[in-house]
Order: structure tokens, then C-alpha cells, then sequence
């Protein structure tokens, strides 16, 4: 059995897990990744708000820009920010891994210093990262979505770019039922030939299936004029919106038996909406300078004011799970009703309580009575709370 000592070790080489290594290894921090398949090329599609992006990132990385993309929620909406889609080749070659140690292998244990890999390989460090990611299990909140690529001329009829347009044109003629969970149409143009037309369950506990997906994103188009030839490229998405249930939430100590988490595996993603490609980035260059200088990089990750955002945005993840059908559209409506700052707020910063609380309570004042009711009640903790 072999053993091996680094500073740093780095399970999981998923956009958190390689940014985290590549910050590190700039900064000069000796760093070990682990990853089952290291030089597995990344296929889904990354996108963020422009003014997300950290200064260190290339912008050879971004493929598209979207200056003010719509949204369709109770009437049409515009987002004040410039919307990018990454182009996520050039975003994993641009983490390049020079400098660091990657080991091909699968993690059979790990703690806070210790890794035991499945050939009986074991790296010891004064510092493990875990960034295997989070997989959808039963009783978890996860976003679905299905999407095909298609040129952007044949696109048009959608109508987009469309951050979210949540019209319901997805139904079969004549069906009224309102019961039916919501879905929306994302429609961002890919490069400067092709568009993605995405059907998407933003949270469901459990999420819309991939067929009922597939079902709605055909009706919707249909609907719209957008001809489909079938041979179209095809995205599938599932993924948790809430951290491993093995990673407990962030308290106000760490745990100092476990390995740090990284990414999705500890809930760094907006749990509303999903996004955390962006966030592991920024993390990333915070976490690396943590090292170098010899903080604590929990408590970097994991300041106070981070960790009251935190608890706010699960808040906003529970209102919207417990919201009737026809009032998550509504929801919305509130939300794009809102300054731009009060949206950046509550979407993109962590350590902003004030903002965030703000952005919230003035979505609360706009709201249908109903619909207050529910996010007020959403808010309190559960022995308070009445079925």
C-alpha cells in the first residue's frame, strides 16, 4: 500500500474540483487531484451572469454574450445584466492542471487528512477537499431539464433569447388542468450558428421525468412554429439544487473530521435556481489565497454572512417547493419586478444578508395574499409551522 503526504488533496475534477486545483497550483500550493476519469472532457452546457465571472478567467472561455435577455413571468420582463454561455472546452482547458499531481482513482474513505483510494493507494494532507459533486437521490429537491440545439434560424419562432418564459404552451389543446407542475423555456444562442431550446423543471421534489420534458419541450415549439427534424442534439439534466446528505449544512464550527466540501457536494449553488459554476470559480481564487496565507479555508468558504445567505436561500428553495402550481409563475412575476440591484442580490451575492433579505421582503409585499402566506410560513422553523 502506498502513501503519499500533500498539503493539499483535491477529490473530484468537475468544474469546482479543477478550478479549486488550478487556483492552487498558480498560487504556488503543492496539490494532489483525484479523479475516477481525469482527462473526461466535460459536455454540458455552463452558463452565468456576466459580472459573476472572476477577473483571472480568460475570456476566451465565454462563447456567447446576451446584453439584457428577457424573461416572460405574467408579461414580458428585461434582466438588467449581460447574460454569457460558457464555452465549456476552452473553460476546462483554461483550468489547466500544470503544477498539479493528478492521480487517476476511485476514493473508497476520506476524512480531513486521510484519502484511501480502491487500489489501496492512501494520500495524507493537511488539507482534503472533497468536490465529487452531488447526485439526485429520492426525497432530494432537483432541477430537470431537456433540450435540443438547434441553427438559430430555425430557433427564431421562440421568440428568445429567453432567460426563463414561463407561458404554459406546452399544454395539449384543451387541457385546463391546473394542477400540472410549471415548467419554462430557456432559449440562449449556443455560438453564432446554434440556439439550445431547454424545457425545465427549475425544483421539483421529485423533478419532472426527462420524458414529460421531452413532451412539452415538442408541444411548446410546435406550438410556436419551431419545426424539429429529430436528429437534433440532444441535452439531458438532473441534478440535486440541496448539498450530499452526508455533508452536514454549515454551522458555526467545522467539522474537523470531515474533508472540506467543495461545489455541489456542500450546496455552493444558488438552491433556487441552480447556478454554481460561477461561484466555484470565484470560491476557487478565495480558497487558494486561504492556503497560500495559512487560513482557515473553511472559514473562508463559510463566513458568517455567508452562512445567514445561505440560510435565506434555502428559505426561497422551500418557498418554492411548497408553492401552488399556478403561483410559481406569479412568483416570478414579483421577482423580474424587482431593481436590478435587488435581483443581483438575491442571485449572485453570498455575503450580502442585507441585500438578500431586502430583495425577499419586497417580493413578499408584491405577492397575491396566498402566496405571501406560503413564504412567510416557509420561513419559520418547522416545529412553528401548521399543515
Amino acid at each position: 500500500m502506498a502513501t503519499t503526504r500533500r498539503p493539499v488533496v483535491v477529490l473530484g475534477l468537475g468544474p469546482a474540483g479543477r478550478a479549486a486545483a488550478h487556483r492552487l497550483a498558480a498560487t504556488g500550493v503543492d496539490v494532489v487531484a483525484v479523479d475516477p476519469h481525469p482527462a473526461r472532457r466535460w459536455t454540458p452546457t455552463y452558463a452565468a451572469w456576466a459580472d459573476e465571472l472572476p477577473g483571472w478567467l480568460p475570456d476566451a472561455v465565454v462563447a456567447t454574450r446576451t446584453p439584457g435577455p428577457r424573461a416572460w413571468a405574467g408579461g414580458e420582463h428585461r434582466v438588467d445584466r449581460t447574460y454569457v454561455v460558457l464555452d465549456t472546452p476552452a473553460l476546462q482547458d483554461a483550468l489547466d492542471l500544470e503544477g498539479v499531481a493528478v492521480v487517476p482513482g476511485t476514493v473508497v474513505d476520506a476524512d480531513a487528512h486521510r484519502v484511501g483510494l480502491a487500489d489501496g493507494t492512501v494520500l495524507e494532507a493537511d488539507l482534503v477537499l472533497d468536490a465529487r459533486g452531488s447526485r439526485p437521490q429520492e426525497g432530494r429537491a432537483a432541477q430537470t431539464a431537456y433540450g435540443v440545439v438547434v441553427e438559430t434560424g430555425r430557433a427564431a419562432p421562440a421568440g428568445g433569447p429567453w432567460f426563463m418564459d414561463w407561458r404554459d404552451d406546452w399544454r395539449e389543446p384543451g387541457d385546463t388542468e391546473p394542477g400540472a407542475p410549471p415548467s419554462f423555456l430557456y432559449a440562449v444562442p449556443l455560438d453564432d450558428r446554434t440556439t439550445l431550446l431547454e424545457e425545465t423543471c427549475l425544483v421539483g421534489r421529485p423533478a419532472l421525468g426527462l420524458d414529460e420534458l421531452r413532451r412539452r419541450l415538442e408541444r411548446r415549439l410546435a406550438a410556436r412554429g419551431v419545426v424539429l427534424r429529430g436528429d437534433e442534439r440532444v441535452e439531458r439534466v438532473r441534478f440535486s439544487v440541496e448539498p450530499d446528505p452526508d455533508v452536514p449544512p454549515p454551522g458555526r464550527r467545522r467539522d474537523g473530521n470531515r474533508p472540506v466540501a467543495l461545489g455541489a457536494r456542500a450546496g455552493l449553488m444558488h438552491p433556487a435556481t441552480g447556478y454554481s459554476v460561477a461561484l466555484a470559480l470565484r470560491v476557487a481564487e478565495d480558497l487558494a489565497q486561504a492556503v497560500a496565507s495559512g487560513r482557515d479555508v473553511w472559514s473562508v468558504l463559510w463566513s458568517p454572512r455567508a452562512r445567514q445567505v445561505q440560510r435565506l436561500r434555502a428559505t426561497g428553495l422551500t418557498t418554492l417547493l411548497r408553492l401552488p402550481p399556478d403561483g410559481v409563475e406569479r412568483f416570478f412575476a414579483a421577482f423580474f419586478a424587482l431593481p436590478a440591484a435587488r435581483q443581483r442580490a438575491y442571485l449572485s451575492d453570498r455575503t450580502d444578508p442585507a441585500g438578500t433579505l431586502s430583495a425577499m421582503a419586497q417580493m413578499a409585499r408584491t405577492l397575491p395574499a396566498p402566496l405571501t402566506a406560503v413564504a412567510v410560513t416557509s420561513s419559520l422553523p418547522r416545529w412553528a409551522r401548521r399543515s
